[in-house]
C-alpha cells in the first residue's frame, strides 16, 4: 500500500538544508547516486554494500520511512550512504550546487507516487524544475533511471526528459527495457513482481547538449 502525502501542503514546502558530501560521507570524492523517493531504502542499503566506491543519497518525503532507513544504515555500519527526509522539489537544487564537477553520476526515480487525477499532477515528483536541476548538475555520461508499474505516470516523465534533448537512450535505442539494470529490486518492485504486474523501465544517458530551460517552462 502506497503512503501518500501531499507535497504541496505547507509542511512539505519547507526548505531543508542537506549537508554537503564532505559532511556525510567517509570518502566525499566518490561519484554519487541520488535516489529520489527511496522509501525504506532497501535498494540503497543493498546497492551501497556492493558498490563500495560510490556514495549514495536517498531522499523521501515520508519522514517515518527515512527514520527506518537510517536506523538500518547505522545498524549495518554503512558509511557511503545517507538518507534524508525532504521534498526533493524544494530542497535538492541547493544541494546539487554543492557538488564537485561531475560528481553526480547517477539518478534514479523508482515507483513514485502516481497521483492519478489530472488536477493532482503538480504533486508528482518529477516536475520541470527538478529535472532542470538534475540536468544542470549532471555531466555527459551520467545516468537517469526510471521505473514504475503505472504507465500513465512514467510516460509523462519520459516525455519530459526527451523534450529536453539532453538525454539519449541506451545504445540499442529502446525506450523501454525489460530488466532492472542494477539487478537490485526496491520494495515496490518486489511487490509488483510477486503480483505479476507490468513494470515499465527506461534508462537515459546525459549527452553534451546544453539545456535550454524554456523548453520545460510550458510543460
Amino acid at each position: 500500500m502506497r503512503q501518500h502525502v501531499n507535497p504541496l501542503s505547507r509542511f512539505y514546502q519547507s526548505y531543508i538544508d542537506i549537508p554537503c558530501p564532505e559532511e556525510i560521507f567517509a570518502n566525499p570524492t566518490f561519484p554519487i547516486h541520488l535516489d529520489i523517493g527511496c522509501a525504506k531504502g532497501q535498494f540503497l542499503l543493498d546497492f551501497s554494500s556492493i558498490e563500495k566506491k560510490w556514495n549514495f543519497l536517498g531522499l523521501d518525503i515520508r519522514s517515518s520511512l527515512i527514520t527506518f532507513a537510517e536506523i538500518e544504515r547505522k545498524k549495518l555500519g554503512i558509511d557511503n550512504l545517507h538518507f534524508f527526509f525532504c521534498n526533493a522539489n524544494v530542497s535538492i537544487e541547493n544541494w546539487l550546487l554543492k557538488l564537485r564537477d561531475n560528481q553526480l553520476q547517477r539518478v534514479s526515480i523508482q515507483f513514485p507516487d502516481p497521483w492519478f487525477k489530472k488536477k493532482h499532477r503538480k504533486r508528482r515528483v518529477l516536475q520541470p524544475s527538478l529535472l532542470l536541476a538534475i540536468t544542470s548538475a549532471m555531466k555527459p555520461g551520467g545516468e537517469l533511471f526510471l521505473q514504475s508499474d503505472v504507465f500513465n505516470v512514467i510516460k509523462p516523465m519520459v516525455d519530459m526528459i526527451q523534450l529536453t534533448a539532453c538525454y539519449d537512450l541506451r545504445v540499442d535505442g529502446k525506450l523501454w527495457i525489460e530488466e532492472n539494470p542494477f539487478n537490485i529490486p526496491t520494495e515496490r518492485e518486489r511487490y509488483a513482481q510477486e503480483r505479476d504486474l507490468k513494470i515499465y523501465r527506461s534508462i537515459f544517458y546525459r549527452n553534451k547538449k546544453t539545456l535550454c530551460s524554456s523548453v520545460l517552462e510550458s510543460n
